[in-house]
């Protein structure tokens, strides 16, 4: 009997589509109120989940979803980092 593993499911806070996490990217935001752009899924803090769409990432920028959701503000470089990995 083999076990089938488990995919780990997040939630996009942007288009809140239920996806599995190697199709998300993860920004994570600090006590102190560091961001950074977690490529790992592992970095200590808040972590908030955007899907790895151009379209998804200016959205975000525009609506603050990710200032709401890690209660901090979002520096623009964070969305241009982020551009950066879907251009690779």
């Amino acid at each position: 009997m083999s076990k089938t593993k488990k995919v780990p499911l997040r939630t996009c806070v942007v288009t809140r589509e239920v996806l599995p996490k190697k199709e998300l990217i993860r920004v994570t935001a600090t006590k102190d109120g560091h961001v950074s752009v977690d490529p790992s899924g592992r970095a200590h803090g808040r972590g908030a989940y955007l899907k790895l769409d151009a379209d998804v990432i200016s959205q975000a920028r525009k609506t603050k979803a990710l200032d709401r959701k890690l209660e901090t503000t979002v520096p623009d470089e964070i969305y241009d980092q982020l551009l950066k990995l879907i251009d690779g």
